[in-house]
């Protein structure tokens, strides 16, 4: 009959404390790879109460959790006895305390038992070994007291589990040199039984040989232990022949199906299996052993018929184990849910164990959870290795709160961590951002003499750099330099970066020193290590190394980017190092890796971004005579550098040399439209920007938009409506920054609104009827209708909600559009509009920025809602926003007349 665990009488209690795990994940664990997440929270507006919170909901079902699996963890120590007297027994070979120990009465049940006990706490395997040694040799050396053959036998099975056979072998090679009496002739039983444990029958033979010389023969015992070594030996012969002078037994039949699976002779062990009881052979190991050579030759159809036969939990114990080594874990599963079904089956812990790591290998976590609470509910205590499974399991699945808190009470769980425990907690803590905690853990790990594996030490060091925390990314490289010899290239290149980025360049200069000795430039096989170390010597106007980490970069195999180039040439050219540009640009000219033309464009365009124009042009000299003709792109660098230098006669200048040699292209006009805007210079602007249009070109809508911005700054709206007028024509989509413009000055004032007016009553739109100027989408309707609806609706408060719909039918709003609309409210005094805009720009995922806060804060402190404001400024400086300096002059003094009224009523 198969065996059935029955299930503790606190079954019930501990299935309800499982319950929130099966009402949070039931829905959420699957069979992917993907780890468990708690749903994204609304962002909602800072000011507004929160809802019942989620998050808190979790943490209580996550204490919950813990709290069930804890009291599983403490299953194993519950069912043991208290501490027995063998324990005291092992705690004086511990400490050598010989009056207690004299005080035993000895006998060999007595040795035996002490033999075979695992005192608590344990020792550990080589510690339990010695401590067991130490008291075979003590108790062999008291008077009225002497090991008998059932002793030895113990002990040489110990160290043959111990794999200390050499030992063994030593010691029967000093007793063989003793003269045994016929009165002791039970002491070559002895003998032969310790030669076939330590792994050499042959010699046993020998014993045994000499034994029938004298007429003595084996105990059964003994006898079945040699033929077992021999078969284990793959002395099969010899196995054969002995066996056929031995009694028949179920044992030996045993044995003898064990040595014909082992050559594979499995007809012949099922045609003798069949020769022993039913009973039999169904408790027995006989017909597990073909069961599991079938599985091991992938035979999976004859082991089945084997089980099915056979049907007992010993058979179902091997069936399961060869299962889950052939990898057949669908089968496995499928076999344990219909047995349980049908006859009530619960497997070992060994095989839950076993299929337990299995599934967590593959990552089917919804299956491990499932088979982790069967556990619980059947009552089957979990061994250590099983503890450290459930750990990873709930690190992998997410729920690193669980992991944490039975990984803090490992000491009274008797929990033993294992390294992938260690490692996969520490990435757990990573993810969730509990670097404090993974410390800790890290500490702990090294102290039980583990090391995080290569791809935990990489994440732990990456999380680290991230955070900032860089002194301990020292002390955790300096740890693996003295654990580990593998190369940490990849993690010195990322603590490099951290160190450039937080501006510490002399710790950052030292970083190669703890390269690898065997490959010193494994560090710079990574671009990002250049990178970094350059732009933060740029950053701290060190050059002279710039030149040099360039050309060894290039050999080392990468291609400088256009934007680090430009880098470089800047700041030598701000720091009026020409010489060292020009000399770098040679040393790049001979290099094939960029075509020399590309090459001269860097370098004009870092001159160019310095405001350096003779250097721009020096350069384009030199390029021409190389013989180079300058492409347009060139060209247009060059005059890029001369509106960036605000020379603006030697940008026309030179616009006009390139206009007598060809035609300029668009690419040309764009650059000297939007320079012209830059440098503030609206006429010259408008004169080209004509010009390109009678040309039949159409600029960039960048361009279009700064000069739609020039334009309206100086207030010129006359030639704005122009330019839109035109921009209409061009057919292109209207762009958020456009429309933000105008909105912005419909604003500040009405001047846009009544140019738009005036220009309508003087053009053909008057006589156009409204749906047809709809229909245009841009153009004047979009300055006109969109600032007289801006102006009704700050007006009046039931226009805004549909201000924000009509808005979003013409261009694409963002924050900008949204701070906008908050300013014009918060000017008309209505904040509790602005109060419920800045919810839904929340609702509908916009993240509120500084100018965001300020403008809530800027309009309750004109409006005299000093205790609004404040609470406000709260937000505002959690979010990690600062106020500008005139709302903080408000604050400040909304604050003052507040304490001033305060200080009024008082004295009345």
């Amino acid at each position: 009959m198969p065996r059935i665990l029955a299930p503790l009488p606190s079954c019930s209690r501990r299935r309800l404390l499982c319950r929130p795990l099966l009402a949070i994940l039931s829905n959420t664990f699957s069979a992917s790879a993907r780890p468990l997440k708690p749903p994204p929270l609304p962002l909602l507006c800072p000011m507004l109460a929160p809802p019942p919170d989620a998050s808190n909901a979790l943490s209580n079902a996550a204490h919950s959790i813990a709290e069930s699996f804890r009291e599983w963890f403490l299953l194993p120590r519950r069912r043991r006895a208290e501490p027995s007297a063998l324990d005291a027994i092992y705690h004086a070979l511990g400490a050598d305390d010989a009056a207690a120990l004299d005080a035993l009465p000895l006998s060999e049940e007595l040795v035996l038992a002490v033999l075979r006990h695992n005192p608590r706490p344990f020792p550990g395997d080589d510690a339990l070994l010695l401590l067991r040694l130490r008291f075979f040799d003590w108790s062999g050396r008291r008077p009225h007291y002497q090991h008998t053959r059932v002793v030895y036998h113990c002990i040489f099975r110990l160290l043959s589990r111990a794999h200390r056979s050499s030992v063994v072998l030593d010691w029967l090679r000093l007793f063989s040199n003793t003269t045994a009496s016929a009165a002791r002739t039970r002491f070559h039983d002895t003998l032969v039984v310790g030669y076939a444990v330590a792994g050499d029958p042959q010699r046993g033979l020998s014993v045994l040989g000499r034994m029938r010389f004298c007429g003595v023969g084996l105990h059964a015992f003994s006898s079945h232990i040699l033929l077992n070594s021999l078969v284990e030996a793959s002395l099969h012969d010899f196995a054969e022949s002995f066996s056929r002078n031995l009694v028949a037994s179920p044992v030996v039949t045993c044995i003898r199906i064990k040595s014909l699976c082992r050559q594979a002779r499995l007809n012949e062990a099922v045609a003798l299996l069949d020769t022993l009881p039913f009973a039999q052979a169904s408790s027995g190991p006989a017909a597990g052993l073909i069961v599991r050579e079938f599985c091991r030759r992938e035979r999976f159809a004859q082991a089945a018929q084997i089980v099915d036969k056979f049907s007992s939990g010993d058979v179902y114990g091997v069936w399961i184990h060869s299962l889950i080594e052939a990898r057949k874990l669908d089968t496995t599963l499928q076999f344990l849910s219909h047995k349980k079904e049908a006859e009530g089956y619960i497997p070992a812990e060994r095989q839950y164990r076993k299929l337990v790591y299995r599934l967590l290998h593959k990552n089917r976590l919804g299956e491990v959870y499932d088979l982790l609470v069967e556990m619980m509910e059947e009552g089957i205590a979990p061994s250590r290795p099983t503890m450290n499974a459930t750990l990873c399991f709930f690190c992998k699945a997410g729920l690193v709160e669980v992991a944490a808190h039975l990984y803090r009470s490992r000491m009274e769980l008797g929990i033993n961590p294992s390294n992938d425990v260690y490692n996969k907690l520490i990435r757990a803590l990573c993810r969730v951002g509990d670097t404090e905690e993974a410390c800790v853990v890290l500490e702990q790990a090294i102290a039980d003499g583990y090391f995080p594996g290569r791809q935990t030490f990489s994440m732990f060091a990456n999380v680290l750099c991230q955070e900032g925390k860089l002194d301990k990314v020292r002390l955790l490289l300096d740890r693996a330099l003295k654990h580990e010899e593998w190369p940490m290239d990849n993690v010195l290149a990322k603590y490099l970066v951290a160190l450039c980025k937080s501006g510490d360049v002399e710790a950052a200069c030292e970083v190669p020193q703890m390269a690898s000795s065997k490959n010193p430039k494994g560090l710079y096989r990574y671009e990002k290590t250049y990178k970094s170390l350059i732009r933060a010597l740029i950053f701290f106007k060190r050059v002279d190394e710039l030149p040099r980490l360039i050309l060894e970069m290039q050999d080392m195999g990468h291609t400088p980017t256009r934007n680090l180039y430009q880098s470089v040439v800047c700041a030598l050219c701000e720091m009026s190092r020409y010489a060292e540009v020009l000399e770098l640009l040679h040393n790049q000219l001979q290099r094939t890796e960029l075509h020399p033309r590309i090459c001269y464009n860097y370098f004009i365009s870092g001159a160019g971004v310095a405001k350096k124009a003779d250097m721009a042009r020096e350069v384009y000299s030199l390029m021409e005579c190389d013989g180079f003709e300058p492409s347009g792109e060139t060209n247009m660098l060059l005059l890029r550098s001369y509106l960036s230098s605000k020379r603006i006669g030697d940008a026309l200048s030179f616009f006009n040399l390139v206009r007598e040699k060809k035609a300029p292209g668009i690419k040309l006009y764009n650059a000297f439209i939007s320079g012209l805007c830059e440098a503030s210079k609206p006429e010259q602007a408008m004169v080209f920007w004509r010009e390109a249009r009678e040309k039949g070109l159409v600029p960039s809508i960048r361009c279009y938009e700064q000069l739609v911005f020039l334009l309206c700054s100086v207030k010129d709206y006359n030639s704005v409506l122009k330019v839109i007028d035109d921009f209409r024509e061009t057919g292109r989509p209207v762009s958020a920054f456009l429309c933000n413009v105008l909105l912005l000055h419909s604003l500040k004032s009405g001047d846009l609104l009544k140019a738009w007016k005036h220009s309508r009553d003087q053009s053909e739109w008057a006589t156009v009827e409204p749906e047809k100027i709809q229909g245009q989408g841009v153009g004047r309707f979009l300055i006109g209708e969109l600032s007289m609806m801006f102006a009704s609706a700050l007006r009046n408060t039931d226009d805004l909600e549909d201000l924000e719909v009509d808005i979003e039918k013409h261009f694409p709003v963002d924050l900008y559009t949204y701070n906008m609309l908050l300013r014009g409210l918060s000017m008309a005094g209505r904040m509790d509009s602005a109060y419920n805009l800045f919810e839904r720009l929340c609702r509908k995922g916009y993240q509120p920025n500084r100018w965001t806060f300020d403008i809530m804060v800027h309009g309750y402190c004109k409006n005299g809602e000093r205790s609004e404001a404040e609470r406000w400024m709260q937000a505002m400086y959690r979010n990690g926003f600062y106020p500008t300096w005139y709302t903080m002059r408000l604050y400040n003094n909304a604050s003052l007349r507040a304490h001033h009224n305060k200080a009024i009523s008082f004295v009345v």
